[in-house]
């Protein structure tokens, strides 16, 4: 396991887009891990606007991006990324 794996809480994590969220609390209200909370702070229309309270809870499911209607939210696994990532670049001798 390397440093990267320590630090991590969880197996994935969310990308909340704050200022584009209107509040319906469809990601808090379906999320398996209930690891979702709205915030204190409003965005600019006005709402509350969810945040990961409990990062060592997400699996990453995306559950609350295929509710969302505004697509203000996105799940995404550790390990997913993980492939995605390019290789290191090797240097010519």
């Amino acid at each position: 396991m390397n440093n990267g794996d320590m630090a991590r809480k969880g197996r994935g994590a969310v990308s909340v887009q704050g200022q584009i969220c209107k509040g319906c609390s469809y990601c808090v209200d379906f999320c398996p891990s209930h690891c979702l909370e709205f915030t204190q702070e409003f965005n600019a229309k006005g709402y509350h606007f969810p945040v990961l309270a409990r990062p060592e809870d997400c699996s990453g499911c995306d559950l609350c991006g295929l509710y969302c209607p505004d697509f203000a939210i996105h799940g995404f696994k550790f390990k997913d990324l993980e492939k995605r990532a390019p290789a290191p670049a090797v240097a010519a001798a």
